[in-house]
């Protein structure tokens, strides 16, 4: 069939008169696929008075054949284009339109071979690029060990490496079926395909070793995806064997074809207007040579000189033209085709379909990976063949932002990135924001403590006189809500971004004003303590003389203040600038209490140490009736504080991104607790308690008495150590004390402690017991203030 397109195409130029003058004649020979035969036959065709001399000298060497077509595999033309070169001598000019070895393209080496098809090295790239798109990185290759097939395999080892394509194996055939080792070597190869986990093959094979390689995949039901070369791409056998479907999907490369509607006809014409040939061949693989014969005409008719009616040119032109022949041929243009240099330069590769194959459309594409792709966010950790890895996560501060890279890309500064992040961003800024929840309730918390605050002061001027306030002490309790306020007022330095001063402001405001509001409960508790000393009268002088509250508050106060002074002056506290931890986008805004946390816990543990005193002289008192003390209170508020501290610090250490808010929610509890232990009791009893609790009913109530009439039971006569002599009048004091059960048959016991409110008349100012004048004998108490 392609014989006889060449026949026909000649014919068709013939006549149409292209050569005016000339006619294209033609000897055609069957090389039998063999070299030795080829090169016979070209000996014959350049022979001359039936004979071919050897010469030294071919300059004037005239051979009758010009130009020789074919042939169609590489090897032969290879081994044609070395005896055409003879002693660097062109005999005549050789054009194939089939050989596609890649070797051919050396002009040195074979100056005067052409071909109208491109070289394998552009088969090659196409095959690499294609399984690069479809992402085949690892697949397998069986080829030939002609000249063909070898050629074709060293140029795709160069093109798959170029694509990131990697070789599961490498399989070669005898390239001629006679020989006795092609089925043995069909049936191994056949296994290491079966064996291998590479789902596309190469082939790189004359049709009738697929042939035999395909019958033993249909046999053992082996199915791959075949990517078929331009040697077997359009066999038609391969594609009428029987169940060739159930070897895979077949895709294949191919030249550029056409069909010929004259040389279709022509065909027809041969056999009596039957169109058997039509339909039995494939007349459009016969494109290719049409080319080659047009463009022999075309190099001619500028080689000859010819126009439209006469060719001027020497017709037995010497072999060394053929140079100038070559570059004319190269830049022809003729009708129906590209120019030569398009078709001799570059891929006219398409991709085809053989056997059961779905479209370049595919809805699922087949995968034939070593390794599984690694996804943005990791990359590439090699093993032995750059296609089979495994993926490891990129680290914190770096990341990987497409598949299979491999090495993470380290982040631009300002931005940070987590583990297996495939990409980077900044670091957000953490702190107590003014509009988040968290510190607007604090706030909140903050402002209605020192509302509650001065609600409780009012309540205290107004109702100053009455009992409750009097045992509470004014003065005393209004020096507590000044601390307590600034406390509170601490609270609001821990909101917002922190600066340096408001860093060292939150600390001294809440340090002072609570140790000013602990100071005055440890004064109370003293004086508790003191009214009822279970200690001797010696002890008792001494303690009574270091009662002095004002002198009490202010040395307190003055000693915290001199702490914090200090630890501003050696270990301020100061912004935090440690880097965050890689594992974390978030930047903690905070401050940092020192280098060395020393004066922070000086501090801190100052103020435990006082609330400590007050609630174990608290705890002494604890028997005295609540009526005449607040040693309940003291307890529970001293031993709230202490529980809150006790818990802020070992959060404080291990979570320091918690520490603000958690300081600042200590600072808001322990305060509350002290509102709601001494002040809020005092506003209830001032305003809505009893008015009549008078010095009888509470010692009624405890049992002190029996006679209805207080003044005729009792007498109490109570020194103050240290004072001048009063007017002549009686004063009220709270005091605390321990009450005494005075018995019928004058046994005195004693009860449980409890508060009261006694009647006291300054007498004197020397130093008297207090004693109960009644029918029987007390034990005498000693009582001082």
């Amino acid at each position: 069939m392609r014989s006889l397109a060449i026949i026909h195409e000649i014919d068709e130029i013939n006549a149409a008169g292209f050569l005016p003058g000339v006619r294209l004649g033609y000897l055609m020979c069957d090389t039998c696929s063999f070299a030795s035969k080829a090169l016979g036959n070209v000996e014959h065709m350049l022979e001359s008075n039936k004979t071919l001399n050897v010469k030294c000298n071919y300059t004037d060497f005239r051979p009758k054949v010009k130009i020789i077509l074919g042939a169609s595999n590489s090897d032969v033309s290879i081994a044609l284009a070395g005896l055409l070169n003879y002693f660097c001598m062109i005999l005549s000019h050789q054009l194939s339109s089939t050989s596609s070895a890649a070797k051919l393209s050396d002009k040195l080496r074979f100056p005067s071979f052409m071909r109208t098809i491109p070289s394998d090295k552009h088969q090659t790239k196409a095959v690499a690029k294609m399984m690069k798109h479809y992402d085949w990185n690892w697949v397998g290759v069986v080829y030939g060990d002609d000249e063909y097939g070898k050629a074709a395999f060293q140029s795709f080892l160069t093109d798959a490496e170029a694509n990131n394509v990697c070789l599961a194996y490498q399989e070669v055939l005898p390239h001629y079926l006679d020989n006795l080792q092609t089925m043995q070597r069909i049936e191994q190869v056949a296994a290491q395909i079966r064996s291998s986990n590479a789902q596309v093959v190469l082939l790189i094979l004359k049709s009738d070793l697929v042939e035999g390689l395909f019958k033993e995949m249909i046999r053992t039901n082996t199915s791959r995806i075949w990517i078929a070369s331009d040697a077997w791409s359009r066999s038609i056998s391969i594609a009428r064997m029987d169940s060739i479907n159930k070897v895979g999907d077949i895709l294949g490369f191919t030249f550029l074809s056409g069909k010929s509607d004259s040389f279709e006809k022509y065909l027809k014409n041969l056999t009596q207007n039957d169109d058997y040939l039509v339909n039995a061949l494939d007349t459009s693989q016969a494109f290719l040579h049409k080319v080659a014969v047009q463009a022999v005409a075309n190099a001619l008719k500028k080689l000859l000189k010819c126009n439209s009616s006469l060719c001027l040119g020497e017709i037995n032109f010497p072999p060394w033209k053929v140079r100038i022949f070559f570059q004319l041929f190269r830049k022809t243009k003729f009708s129906g085709t590209k120019t030569i240099p398009n078709m001799y330069r570059q891929s006219l590769y398409r991709l085809i379909s053989n056997g059961n194959l779905r479209s370049l459309l595919l809805s699922q594409i087949p995968q034939s990976r070593c390794s599984q792709r690694c996804a943005p966010g990791s990359v590439k950790k090699i093993f032995n063949t750059s296609c089979c890895y495994s993926c490891i996560p990129c680290v914190e501060g770096t990341y990987s932002d497409e598949p299979d890279l491999q090495n993470c890309k380290t982040c631009p500064n300002g931005t940070w990135s987590l583990k297996n992040w495939s990409e980077c961003k900044p670091r957000t800024e953490s702190y107590m924001k003014w509009s988040d929840p968290h510190p607007i309730v604090m706030m909140a918390a903050a402002a209605f403590g020192i509302l509650l605050l001065l609600v409780t002061f009012i309540i205290f001027l107004v109702y100053r006189d009455s009992p409750p306030m009097k045992r509470a002490e004014v003065r005393l309790s209004c020096v507590m809500m000044a601390g307590l306020s600034v406390s509170f007022a601490s609270v609001i330095c821990f909101m917002g971004k922190p600066s340096v001063h408001f860093c060292r402001a939150r600390q001294v405001m809440y340090a002072m004003g609570f140790t000013l509001c602990v100071s005055c409960i440890l004064v109370k508790a003293y004086r508790t303590f003191l009214a009822f000393l279970p200690f001797g009268q010696l002890t008792s002088r001494q303690l009574h003389k270091l009662y002095h509250p004002p002198a009490i508050v202010i040395i307190i106060t003055t000693l915290q203040g001199i702490i914090c002074l200090l630890w501003l002056i050696f270990d301020s506290p100061d912004i935090d600038d440690t880097p965050p931890p890689p594992q974390s986008m978030t930047i903690l805004v905070h401050c940092d209490e020192g280098n060395t946390y020393i004066g922070f816990g000086i501090m801190l543990s100052y103020i435990a140490l006082l609330s400590l005193i007050c609630f174990l002289l608290a705890i002494k008192g604890r028997k005295v009736p609540q009526e005449v003390s607040e040693t309940g209170y003291i307890i529970f508020s001293m031993l709230m504080y202490l529980f809150v501290w006790v818990c802020f610090i070992p959060v404080y250490i291990t979570n320091s991104e918690n520490g603000t808010p958690v300081q600042a929610s200590a600072i808001l509890v322990s305060s509350y607790g002290i509102i709601f232990c001494h002040f809020l009791p005092k506003c209830y009893e001032a305003l809505w308690g009893s008015k009549t609790d008078t010095m009888e009913k509470i010692l009624r109530k405890w049992h002190v008495i029996r006679s209805p009439n207080l003044d005729s039971v009792t007498e109490i006569d109570i020194d103050i150590p240290g004072k001048n002599t009063y007017s002549q009048k009686s004063d009220r004091f709270s005091i605390s004390s321990t009450s005494t059960i005075l018995r019928s048959s004058g046994t005195p016991s004693e009860i449980s402690h409890t508060d009261s409110v006694l009647d006291i008349m300054d007498m004197s100012n020397e130093k008297i017991n207090a004693y109960l004048r009644l029918r029987t004998n007390i034990r005498k108490r000693c009582i001082s203030f």
